[in-house]
């Protein structure tokens, strides 16, 4: 049974304290994807032991969104970036500096709204093609797999393109996150639904001109779209 002793801290049944049990330190980590010239890609900033995603320890009185934060804007320059937690990284063995559990976290952020000079590295399918330290190169295929099922359910959620955009832009954006073609017919059924128009058309040169949309307010994609972008 667990106990507390007049003017004591509390103890458990075997008399002993929370700080007579060993405990880990606990780290935040942020991977944030992008989509540049048409591929995917992570932040990632020079560490210690090389390439790494943007973290840091968690200090005494701290939230874990307010580590996450913190760890963006010091060691990426990044501020105000909406993220959320992915899942936590547990191997005893994960960090050879000792015990430390990371709560791993995911963004996605149009590549304009990158700190000038941003490091990014390119996501072949699930995987950076550069190595990064410690477990971050896992973290970074946990990421872009929960940025693909948010894909799957609604149009562009984290506003990667502008608000305004062609059809076509759209699958080239849909085909960077998911790193494979996409058959443009299937793509313009998945979305029609979840498209408004503006009632403009942009040139793009010798072909014709092609309509403008942007988005439908909280439209979910058909459900058959986990289908066409999973095959």
């Amino acid at each position: 049974m667990n106990q507390r002793a007049a003017g004591s801290e509390w103890v458990d049944a075997a008399g002993k304290s929370l700080t007579d049990y060993p405990r880990p330190s606990v780290a935040v980590d942020v991977a944030v994807l992008t989509v540049e010239a048409r591929e995917l890609s992570v932040l990632v900033v020079d560490g210690p032991r090389g390439l790494a995603l943007p973290g840091s320890f968690l200090r005494p009185g701290e939230r874990l969104s307010d580590a996450a934060e913190r760890a963006l804007l010091t060691k990426a320059g990044l501020a105000g970036a909406d993220f959320h937690q992915l899942t936590m990284f547990d191997a005893p063995d994960r960090d050879d500096r000792g015990w430390v559990l990371s709560m791993a976290h995911g963004a996605a952020l149009p590549v304009d709204g990158l700190p000038r000079g941003a490091r990014l590295v390119r996501i072949d399918d699930r995987t950076p093609d550069e190595p990064l330290a410690f477990d971050h190169a896992h973290m970074v295929s946990y990421a872009v797999d929960d940025l693909r099922a948010r894909y799957s359910r609604h149009l562009d959620p984290s506003r990667l393109l502008p608000d305004e955009f062609t059809v076509l832009e759209l699958r080239r954006l849909y085909e960077a996150v998911y790193g494979r073609p996409l058959p443009k017919d299937s793509f313009r059924r998945m979305v029609v639904d979840a498209l408004e128009t503006t009632g403009q058309l942009r040139s793009g040169g010798a072909g014709r001109p092609a309509e403008i949309f942007r988005r439908r307010v909280d439209a979910e994609l058909l459900a058959g779209a986990a289908t066409l972008v999973s095959d």
